[in-house]
């Protein structure tokens, strides 16, 4: 008979404490699991790239629903527990009782919340779950003050910066993260802080929280006012420990559990945050994945025993690289060696004594911390190579530096992935089993899947497994940065640069003036960034794009003037065949887009032939350009006998209103009147479909070299929400995706429910989108050709060789 286990607590311990029991006795238990969230397991740790813009929630989910249902568990979420009844075995919550054999406990820590005036005002939160980031993602141009410098009141400082907050940090302590950093760090983490228009202010104490209906400042002892529309408690955590404390399990600082992970009571077990063993508590994520797999262990009746390691702390703020472990405070006979790099913000320190390592700082340049940590946990003599031990393992033994020296010293044991507690042992294990991608080891180990910060390092233990054929290129989006796509996003954003040069300076750029795969990215997001602040910079983008027109193979051009929802009239006509005429263009051709292309049509007559269809009222139909560039329509009830409503009006308004719009990639839509779909709304980037009662939106489609089908987005009786829903799609697909990815590709990374939620179901967040992308075309949406027709004004053409073309389309 399986044995009934019951869980509280639906957290990452407990999660991965499952999965160790599944796979190893997947028909054992019966299990039933409470959480007083309405949701199961996900990815506490990444938060902070939720918060920021970085992640979705529900890229940071790790069990979902199908997840559960594959393994029978039965999911109590939103139901908290109230009761242990040890005598029966039973665990009550409000709506009913759970039997069980072996009950664990994983209620996880309870946020510490100062005793000041005003802690419990709205708007007062701690940074503890989804409901908690979702307050904060609320900020953007508020003031927030964060109380607490520590690891999760930074990572919440830089989310809600990210997120165009004015952010204070107030600290208690001299400098940040007191307890991993010293004060030199500390002072270069403050400097990198500061330099994204965070506030700190340290040695601060709080006297109380302002405001009458809700937190609307902060009052230090010191008489310094902060004014503060949310107002973030993260001075720390302590165990959960009110159930065991009711159950009468023994409970210390948190619930005192044995090396098997028992509690007092030999029927239930505890893990997590909310334990202490052998008088420590834990709150880092490797331990309580090992914790995890002992417990399993000892459900499954074999011996395990948990043995506690040290653990290095990372911080996740995108820019901010920091290493810390072990301990560096001053005590007789230690001894420092240090070396600072102020110009690039580098700082190593290591702490020795009787030359054995016992603590490690780094900032600005933490790839050697994982070698220091191994030599500190197994108590190495570094006598022999102290004179260059600071410089990492390249530099030992007298060889020239070897780049993959300091992952090949790593034991097996060495943890690579913090996130998931992924070790070297694990990923090389992976790769023996087949997996010689990136993308297999995230799959079959989770290394690198959550925060990516390991990737690079995911990718030099690959590298030493297959003799450096590593499928995956970098991870950077060029070989001129190792930041990626969303790196680079993220921190123009938070840093608020607005120059190429700023970039690329501030980002540390490899190749100076970059290359033509990043110049035109950069170009984009900075366009889509600031509107209002940038100015676009023609050299940074593909030839087609500078040149306005489209090359082919024999060096010509094509020139497709726009035609309003397809839409044109004689005098148009006239206009294209009197050019056609004139420029001797060797073939005149109607598009799949509506339109009529001008083909062959040399250089030189570009800048007359633009002239000539300005002149007749024409403007350019970006045919060449990363942004709109059709909207399809048919005829629509006014022609059509079973059309339902008027698709050519639809697509013509929405033309109008989009037209010189850049975007990611290229953007086309379609109107059909009807569900027989003339106009191919259903493989179109965007989609509306006419019916009786209103208007079907999709997204999604394609068809070029990717044949896809649209996914249903909304459905409005209303032609003005259409209207707003498609703009506020676009808008947000053009502040979120990676340059070069069409709207399918983005969808897949952010999933559909993300952009319903931001789109269909925030009415106030659609117009505030609807309103950015508004300001954007008052600034973009002109003519092109009409700024270059006239000769004398014509730019000097740059040479093709600058920027390529990319792959034909």
């Amino acid at each position: 008979m399986k044995k009934k286990l019951v869980v509280i607590g639906a957290g990452m311990a407990s999660g991965r404490m499952l999965e160790q029991l599944f796979d190893a006795a997947p028909d054992a238990f019966d299990v039933t699991l409470f959480n007083a969230e309405p949701r199961g397991n996900y990815n506490r740790l990444m938060l902070s790239p939720v918060l920021s813009g970085e992640k979705t929630y529900q890229q940071i989910v790790t069990h979902d629903d199908a997840w559960y249902a594959a393994h029978n568990v039965d999911c109590r979420f939103g139901e908290p527990v109230v009761r242990i009844d040890r005598k029966n075995r039973v665990v009550y919550s409000n709506s009913g009782g759970a039997p069980y054999d072996a009950l664990v406990i994983a209620t996880g820590s309870a946020p510490f919340i100062i005793p000041v005036p005003g802690k419990d005002l709205p708007g007062v939160v701690t940074y503890r779950d989804l409901e908690d980031t979702q307050a904060m993602m609320d900020t953007a141009g508020k003031d927030a003050v964060v109380i607490g410098g520590g690891l999760l009141g930074l990572e919440a400082a830089a989310g809600m910066a990210a997120r165009g907050a004015r952010v204070t940090v107030i600290h208690l302590m001299g400098h940040l993260m007191e307890r991993q950093l010293d004060p030199a760090a500390g002072y270069l983490l403050q400097r990198d802080l500061e330099k994204r228009g965070i506030t700190v202010h340290c040695q601060g104490a709080t006297k109380a929280i302002l405001g009458s209906d809700r937190a609307e400042a902060v009052l230090l002892e010191d008489g310094t006012v902060y004014p503060a529309d949310l107002v973030c408690m993260a001075v720390g955590i302590r165990p959960e420990t009110r159930l065991a404390n009711d159950a009468h399990l023994e409970v210390e600082r948190g619930i005192v559990v044995d090396d098997a992970l028992r509690t007092s009571d030999p029927h239930i077990f505890a893990l997590g945050e909310c334990v202490e063993h052998r008088g420590q508590l834990f709150g880092l994520v490797a331990p309580l994945y090992d914790q995890a797999k002992v417990l399993a262990r000892t459900l499954m009746g074999a011996e395990a025993a948990f043995a506690p390691v040290q653990t290095a702390t990372k911080l996740k703020v995108t820019g901010c690289d920091l290493f810390s472990a072990g301990d560096f405070a001053d005590a007789p006979g230690r001894e420092d060696i240090v070396f600072r790099d102020p110009g690039r913000g580098i700082y190593k320190r290591l702490v020795l004594e009787n030359d054995r390592i016992v603590g490690v700082v780094m900032y600005g340049d933490t790839a050697d911390g994982s070698w220091f940590y191994g030599l500190m946990k197994d108590g190495a003599d570094i006598g022999p190579m102290r004179d260059t031990l600071i410089f990492g393992p390249a530099f030992q033994g007298g060889a020239a530096p070897d780049p993959m020296a300091a992952v090949a010293a790593l034991p097996p044991e060495a943890e690579i992935c913090g996130c998931n507690g992924v070790s070297k042992g694990t990923i090389l294990d992976a790769v023996a089993g087949g997996a010689c991608t990136l993308e297999a080891v995230r799959t079959c180990t989770k290394a690198s899947a959550s925060c990516g910060t390991c990737t690079g390092l995911v990718q030099q233990v690959m590298a030493l497994a297959l003799g450096g054929a590593v499928a995956e290129a970098p991870a950077g989006m060029c070989k001129c940065t190792d930041h990626t796509h969303e790196d680079v996003r993220h921190l123009i954003r938070s840093m608020g640069l607005k120059t190429i040069p700023a970039v690329m300076q501030e980002l540390g750029w490899k190749t100076v003036g970059g290359c033509h795969s990043c110049r035109p990215a950069l170009n984009y997001y900075l366009l889509a960034e600031w509107p209002l602040d940038y100015q676009d910079d023609r050299q940074s983008r593909f030839v087609n794009e500078r040149n306005h027109a489209n090359i082919q193979k024999d060096g010509t051009y094509s020139v497709v003037p726009r035609m309003w929802g397809g839409v044109t009239t004689p005098a148009e006509l006239r206009a294209i065949a009197d050019a056609a005429q004139k420029y001797d263009v060797p073939m005149v051709k109607v598009t799949g887009g509506q339109r009529i292309d001008l083909l062959g049509v040399k250089k030189e007559d570009l800048p007359h032939m633009w002239a000539d269809l300005n002149a007749a009222g024409m403007v350019s139909g970006a045919a060449y350009s990363k942004g709109l560039r059709t909207v399809k329509t048919c005829v629509g009830k006014e022609f059509c006998r079973v059309g339902t409503q008027d698709s050519t009006g639809l697509g013509i308004k929405l033309e109008k209103l989009m037209w010189g719009s850049w975007t990611p990639h290229k953007l086309k839509l379609g109107v059909s009147g009807c569900p027989r779909n003339c106009a191919e709304a259903t493989c179109k980037d965007i989609g509306v479909v006419c019916v009786d009662s209103g208007y079907n939106i999709s997204i999604g489609g394609a068809a070029g070299m990717e044949v896809r089908e649209t996914v249903a987005l909304a459905s409005t009786p209303s032609e003005d929400e259409a209207v707003a829903i498609i703009l506020a799609v676009t808008q947000l697909y053009r502040e979120n995706a990676r340059y070069l990815d069409r709207i399918w590709k983005w969808m897949g990374k952010v999933g559909l429910d993300w952009i319903k939620a931001q789109v269909v179901d925030d009415a106030d967040n659609r117009a505030a989108l609807v309103e950015r992308f508004e300001i954007s075309q008052s600034v973009y949406r002109r003519d092109a050709w009409a700024d270059l027709s006239t000769p004398a004004e014509t730019p000097r053409w740059a040479p093709l060789a600058e920027l390529t073309l990319e792959a034909a389309e």
